[in-house]
């Protein structure tokens, strides 16, 4: 692992249309080549980017999200590429809020289910919770997975980390109001754990909710690599584990805890 050469990853930011599939699309493969003409190795989409959060028809939008898939993953072999994002994804009778991941010609290696669901907008009455941390062995290396809210939840980033990853994925239509709390706590999440944070957010108005955009790329020493402002854009950044190992050699925090003084 230490022997990977630096990548460039990569977020596309956009103002999702709700409801519109073909329009978000459309946004998310102009995004994906822009990125592809910079050399990036990642691209991020935000949460639910395809259809947005609208929760009354999320059954047909699921429907839907297969076809999306496939669509990607061409996509990401033939730029070879990594590309995730959130979707709703139908099983059986419940709907959940998932990320998927693609990796080059490997095609979709894994997926994720948002654990914690934002029951102040009643996403709890529309989705089912995911129960299980994922973390994923890609070409560049062990990537975690989570999605807006599960920034809240310093357990689960720490539990990525211990399982391995260097890098982690954050999807998310986080609130211009609370943007503050975006910055903080994604810088927060990588330097605790030392790892790198890419965070896809959203921008644009939805349901009298106003975005903030403000995408970030985030170094293990808390260092903000790309960010984006409240517009449409991509941004991108080198990666390079190297730094991250060397951070971890002079300051060993992960290998330091006392997991049994905290236990109560």
């Amino acid at each position: 692992m230490k022997n990977k050469q630096p990548f460039k990853a990569g977020v596309v930011q956009f103002d999702i249309r709700q409801g519109n599939i073909e329009s978000n699309l459309s946004s998310a493969l102009k995004g994906i080549d822009q990125l592809k003409a910079q050399n990036a190795k990642i691209a991020l989409l935000p949460e639910m980017w395809s259809c947005g959060f609208d929760n009354k028809h999320l059954g047909k939008h699921s429907e839907k999200t297969d076809n999306i898939i496939d669509e990607l993953i061409l996509v990401a072999s033939r730029y070879n590429m990594i590309i995730a994002g959130s979707l709703p994804k139908l099983s059986g009778d419940d709907i959940f809020n998932t990320m998927y991941l693609i990796d080059g010609d490997r095609g979709l290696i894994n997926t994720y289910r948002k654990i914690h669901l934002f029951s102040r907008t009643h996403e709890n009455k529309y989705f089912c919770a995911g129960n299980k941390a994922v973390v994923c062995e890609t070409s560049v290396g062990a990537v975690g997975l989570m999605i807006c809210y599960d920034l809240r939840f310093p357990e689960l980033c720490r539990a990525l980390a211990l399982s391995g990853a260097l890098l982690v994925l954050t999807s998310a239509q986080w609130p211009l109001e609370r943007i503050a709390h975006w910055d903080i706590l994604l810088r927060a999440r990588a330097i605790e754990n030392q790892i790198f944070m890419a965070a896809a957010n959203r921008c644009g108005i939805e349901n009298n909710i106003e975005y903030g955009g403000r995408s970030l790329l985030v170094s293990p020493t808390g260092e903000i690599l790309a960010n984006a402002q409240d517009r449409e854009c991509i941004i991108s950044s080198e990666i390079d584990f190297a730094q991250l190992f060397e951070f971890r050699r002079k300051i060993p925090c992960l290998n330091e805890r006392m997991p049994d003084a905290y236990d109560f």
